[in-house]
């Protein structure tokens, strides 16, 4: 059955004379019709950096063992899937032969053994590591799926293209063997052809740079800071990843004329800036990927239009939101309107939803601009805007990141945002919090 999505716009659609922006909350969420496909359909890939640092301590490659271990352990069968180590060059660990393997019991054992045989040894080169993952989901250019059935593991074998692929990449470092521009490059080449969760194992690696994975290829990134932990989180990513229906969504937006999109963010359940992923497909159409999606699955958007002022009384559709499945199947729409009002009352109302996440936005960026002023040793601009953050947390109510933000300031009223700076804040804590920074409290749902 084709994929179906529910699109509802939360939204204050007067404005007052003169003015030309448009503001709502677009809630998407797909419905019955995102039925789960056959599991031949889905592809998965294990990337597990085994660069020499996973050496130490001894636990570390031996924690990221059994988390690919409980990966293995809960694929479907008839799941595409491959390990690859990754060093300063990239290999596959499992299946031994081209393609991808078929999740079976035969399968899943060959492949745990093979990973069980695992040494770390070498640097780190995160490109190469997702350029092989690429390789591998894509799959030849020409043939069918592998030869057999559930445990099939040969020549052939590959993504079918048509359901959701996804891989995991754990790294426990610096992307030290490559420029940071050989991996931008990458990640443009690859963007949007499978989606990829990042996590990072101890505190040596850089959130900024796993942040970046992640968000092109419209994952999750999050640390993992004792090994032990990494078992339970692996596990956790491909059962959500098995749960993914339909694969490769877009959000379209059509606007009309002298109008122009201003922003679209993913606001909820994790920020993610969408505007510059637009791919345009029409005069007045513009594309932006969404990822995979499961049955159920809901997500809100915060989109901006700017429109030529009109004159009070007339009223206009500033854009209409359809979602495109595979196939081109597409669901919706959803209409943001824009009516011109000389009634002060009706304009000057801001929808609890716009600005909820408005302020969810707010409290990331204060967050990353206090924790660079605490590095760079500027404490009081650290306080200011780390003060602002415990602020905002309080009046959303996140009280997640609210926690974080204790472990790294001493909240002395947070209504009001006065902190002072702790002296000695564990590495741990100020990684956690900058990387859970973008994780938000969904409107009227939590």
């Amino acid at each position: 059955m084709a994929p179906e999505f529910a699109v509802e716009v939360r939204q204050n659609e007067h404005l007052p004379a003169g003015a030309g922006r448009v503001e709502a909350v677009v809630t998407v969420t797909a419905t019955g019709g995102a039925r789960a496909g056959p599991a031949a359909d889905a592809a998965e890939v294990l990337v597990l950096d085994t660069s020499g640092s996973m050496r130490s301590p001894p636990e570390k490659l031996a924690e990221a063992v059994r988390a690919a271990e409980a990966a293995l352990g809960v694929l479907r069968d008839g799941v595409r899937f491959a390990v690859v180590a990754g060093t300063d060059t990239a290999r596959v660990v499992y299946p031994p032969g081209p393609g991808l393997a078929v999740a079976g019991p035969r399968t899943r054992e060959a492949a745990t053994r093979a990973v069980r045989r695992l040494r770390a040894a070498g640097g780190t080169a995160m490109g190469r590591w997702l350029l092989l993952a690429d390789a591998l989901l894509a799959g030849p250019d020409a043939g069918g799926p592998g030869p057999g059935g559930p445990d099939a593991a040969g020549p052939g074998s590959r993504a079918s293209g048509a359901g959701p692929r996804h891989a995991i990449l754990l790294t426990d470092g610096e992307n030290r063997h490559e420029s940071p521009e050989e991996l931008a490059a990458v990640l443009e080449r690859v963007a949007g052809r499978f989606t990829c969760d990042c996590r990072g194992v101890g505190t040596d690696w850089r959130v900024a740079e796993l942040r970046g994975i992640a968000e092109a290829m419209l994952g999750t990134v999050d640390i993992v800071a004792d090994p032990a932990g990494l078992a339970r989180d692996f596990e956790s990513m491909t059962l959500a990843a098995m749960g993914k229906t339909v694969a490769d969504v877009s959000l379209r937006l059509w606007t009309p004329g002298h109008a122009e999109v201003v922003f679209l963010r993913q606001v909820a359940p994790a920020l993610l800036d969408l505007t510059g992923r637009r791919r345009r497909t029409g005069p007045r159409t513009g594309e932006y990927p969404t990822g995979a999606w499961a049955a159920g699955e809901s997500r809100d958007y915060h989109l901006a239009v700017r429109v030529r002022p009109a004159a009070v009384g007339e009223r206009m559709l500033a854009s209409r939101i359809a979602l495109v499945g595979p196939g081109g199947v597409v669901s919706g729409p959803g209409r943001v309107l824009a009516v011109w009002t000389d009634d002060a009352t009706l304009s000057t109302r801001i929808p609890p939803e716009v600005a909820h996440y408005t302020g969810q936005a707010e409290l990331a960026e204060a967050i990353r601009e206090g924790l660079r002023a605490r590095r760079a040793g500027d404490a009081a601009r650290a306080t200011a805007r780390l003060g602002r953050a415990v602020r905002l947390a309080h009046e959303s109510g996140n009280t997640g990141t609210a926690k974080l933000l204790a472990a790294v300031v001493e909240v002395r009223d947070a209504a009001s945002g006065t902190v002072r700076l702790r002296a000695d804040v564990a590495e741990v804590d100020e990684m956690t919090l900058d990387t859970r920074s973008t994780v938000t409290k969904r409107v009227g749902r939590d």
